[in-house]
């Protein structure tokens, strides 16, 4: 007689992970870092004064001319706008990295975050206006777009760094000084918004796409999972960034006005536009 074999019930049976899921799991996890992960290490260079040039670009007449407007509009607005180049973006693009740059410095006042970053990585033909949030209801993502567009990129384009930087700092100053909405009457501008506002949504319509497939490809009874993962991730990767406090790597020469410079304590939530030439 064949002996009858039973599973103890003590020990619950094993469940394996279907390997849809498994996959859905890893892709997952790859768009949350990919796509919406700010905890990036970067080698950041030091802020040594209102003008940081560390790709050497900024002739010294025009950072002697740039100094004083800056402090300036510091000294009669508390807002603190800073210039800085960079030798490389170390691969990544100028958006993060310019927003890590900004926190680190910690531009503007801590209580009313009014600090404004303009970032040139010359190698990589990027520029970048990184707005405090204080800022972003004056220094709008589309007046941030059209002083690059307008301003400053064809200048680049030219080898003229210093008068594309002198003509953006000139704007940004006017903006946040004075009556901006004659700058919002301006028909070239309601272009530049409508194009600013399709290139800040990319990344969030691609991860949302990327997303939405493999939820699909989830077997039913594990899309609670999946949900619960993914929301995980994104909880923990949206609590901020970080920057490697060695600060050697990315600084190596360059035009600054001095010691004794420091920020407030300001932050930035991506506010601003970039553009390339």
């Amino acid at each position: 007689m064949a002996r009858v074999w039973r599973r103890d019930k003590r020990f619950p049976r094993r469940v394996e992970m279907p390997p849809v899921t498994g996959l859905c799991l890893a892709a997952a996890l790859f768009a949350a870092f990919a796509f919406v992960n700010l905890a990036v290490a970067y080698a950041l260079p030091p802020l040594t004064g209102r003008v940081v040039d560390s790709a050497n670009i900024i002739p010294p007449a025009v950072a002697d001319r740039i100094i004083p407007k800056l402090a300036s509009l510091e000294a009669k607005s508390g807002i603190q706008l800073v210039v800085a180049t960079v030798k490389s973006l170390e691969g990544d693009e100028i958006e993060p990295y310019a927003n890590a740059l900004f926190r680190a410095w910690g531009l503007g006042e801590k209580q009313k975050n009014n600090g404004v970053l303009l970032l040139v990585a010359p190698n990589e033909h990027k520029v970048r206006i990184e707005v405090g949030y204080g800022l972003e209801g004056t220094l709008t993502d589309a007046l941030s777009k059209i002083i690059i567009t307008n301003a400053m990129a064809p200048r680049f384009k030219t080898g003229d760094f210093g008068g594309g930087i002198e003509r953006g700092v000139d704007d940004i100053i006017t903006v946040l000084t004075t009556d901006s909405s004659e700058w919002q009457k301006r028909p070239d501008l309601r272009i530049v918004s409508q194009d600013s506002t399709l290139d800040d949504l990319g990344p969030w319509i691609a991860l949302g796409l990327f997303v939405l497939l493999f939820y699909l490809l989830t077997p039913p009874r594990e899309r609670g999972n999946f949900l619960s993962f993914l929301l995980g991730m994104l909880m923990s990767s949206g609590r901020g960034g970080r920057y490697d406090g060695g600060w050697g790597s990315g600084s190596g020469g360059g035009w600054s006005d001095g010691g004794g410079f420091s920020g407030g304590g300001g932050s930035s939530g991506g506010g601003g536009a970039s553009g390339s030439w």
